[in-house]
């Protein structure tokens, strides 16, 4: 299935708002509107793997504690772990 890159984006945006836990809908939504329009379509990519990895080790890793996995290191996720919410 081919998607146009625009349809990805609202995919991948889709996915980010609707986790489970409200705390990653707000954290992977914030995060995922601040830099898709400055990715790549390889740092799309990165992004959608990112957002296939479960809520629990993606806090984890954003806040720096330990994890039970472990995480490709590129720009998305090294984006994520320094990645700070806030609340407006």
């Amino acid at each position: 299935m081919i998607f146009n890159i625009t349809d990805l984006k609202k995919k991948i945006i889709y996915r980010s708002k609707y986790r489970g836990t409200k705390e990653m809908d707000k954290l992977l939504s914030s995060f995922t509107q601040k830099y898709i329009d400055t990715f790549n379509d390889v740092e799309l990519n990165y992004l959608i793997d990112l957002l296939d990895i479960d809520d629990e080790n993606l806090y984890k890793f954003n806040q720096g504690k330990q994890i039970s996995i472990k995480f490709n290191v590129n720009k998305v996720t090294e984006l994520f772990k320094n990645f700070i919410y806030k609340n407006v």
